[in-house]
């Protein structure tokens, strides 16, 4: 009984009806504060950065806030005479997985655009995505760094205002490449690799009817909105689940970016200024 009842109270929602369950029982149930301000949520922020600047990064987002971060290694997939031209030096990155509290996440992004130097693309890039439940634990802790805040409902991003989602295709190991090469011919400009392994997954391969290969590359693409679905078309067509690749491929919404693109940060750069 006691895990049962923990299970219910663990979890906080990332709803957006707060005004629609402020004055009910399961509105603190979700988490959900009551009146008709909008919830301070926690949000992901990932960042995907030159190796030497990932103790900056954290510098930089625990000066604005709080957040608890994890990094792990990936390999960019820009063109190497690309890279040259934007003066960085290597291809390798590191990717953070940062949780922070939605009511700082402007200010975050600002501070990593500018101390990071964000904004001269190429350096590296860093977007939020919404999530839709967490810990309860965590989200006390991080959004207890920012209890006198509240969000700007006209900033909260939508279907409807996003500019882009986040591709993500998990292959088998070696075809990371033909994926990456797949989605360039759909108007992909590039991407980052992350290895991985498949864990135990026999029971899923019963259902599905492809075996999946253990060891897998993670690949992470940016891309607008409107050039997704050409290259998710692209990528189930080369390395799909029915290839030798058994590619799993989908994707998630973006809202906050920096680094993306000159016209991105111009435009970011006006609003904030």
């Amino acid at each position: 009984m006691a895990i049962k009842k923990e299970s219910k109270q663990s979890l906080r929602s990332g709803n957006p009806i707060a005004g629609v369950l402020g004055a009910t029982p399961i509105a603190g149930m979700l988490g959900i504060k009551q009146g008709t301000k909008r919830p301070n949520r926690v949000k992901l922020l990932v960042s995907i950065v030159n190796k030497k600047d990932i103790l900056r990064l954290k510098e930089v987002i625990d000066d604005c806030s709080v957040s608890l971060t994890i990094s792990f290694t990936g390999i960019g997939t820009a063109r190497s005479q690309v890279l040259d031209y934007l003066g960085i030096g290597e291809t390798e990155k590191t990717v953070a997985f940062s949780l922070i509290p939605e009511s700082d996440e402007d200010l975050i992004m600002r501070e990593i655009r500018t101390r990071i130097s964000l904004y001269l693309v190429g350096r590296g890039i860093s977007f939020t995505i919404p999530l839709t439940g967490i810990s309860e634990i965590i989200a006390n802790g991080i959004t207890g760094a920012a209890t006198e805040k509240s969000v700007d409902e006209s900033k909260i991003m939508t279907n409807e205002t996003r500019r882009y989602e986040l591709i993500l295709a998990a292959v088998a190991a070696g075809f990371a490449e033909e994926a990456m090469e797949a989605a360039r011919s759909a108007g992909a400009a590039g991407g980052t690799i992350i290895h991985a392994l498949s864990l135990n997954n026999t029971k899923a391969e019963q259902f599905i009817g492809v075996s999946l290969l253990e060891e897998r590359d993670l690949l992470f693409i940016l891309t607008k909105c409107e050039t997704k679905i050409p290259i998710m078309q692209a990528l189930f067509n080369k390395v799909g689940l029915k290839t030798e690749a058994g590619g799993i491929i989908f994707s998630l919404p973006v809202d906050k970016t920096a680094g993306i693109s000159a016209s991105d940060e111009a435009v970011a750069t006006e609003v904030h200024s």
